[in-house]
């Protein structure tokens, strides 16, 4: 397998957890202001920003396909 499509499965599985931990974040404070919490040893901001820690691969990973199509000759 080449790198590109590595770094596209590495991509896309960093997204979806990403989502997910954004998702449980969310729903997680919403929990806590009804007096439930669904994961108790982080704060819900703290899963968020595990979330974005998750997503810079991502911006990553675009950005450098966009420096490559943009070098491509016409």
């Amino acid at each position: 397998m080449d790198l590109n499509k590595w770094s596209s499965i590495i991509s896309r599985l960093c997204f979806v957890v990403a989502f997910a931990l954004f998702v449980v974040g969310i729903v997680d404070w919403a929990t806590s202001l009804f007096g439930s919490r669904i994961v108790t040893s982080y704060m819900p901001g703290r899963l968020i920003e595990f979330g974005v820690m998750f997503l810079i691969p991502v911006v990553t990973v675009l950005l450098r396909e966009i420096r490559e199509e943009l070098r491509k000759p016409k």
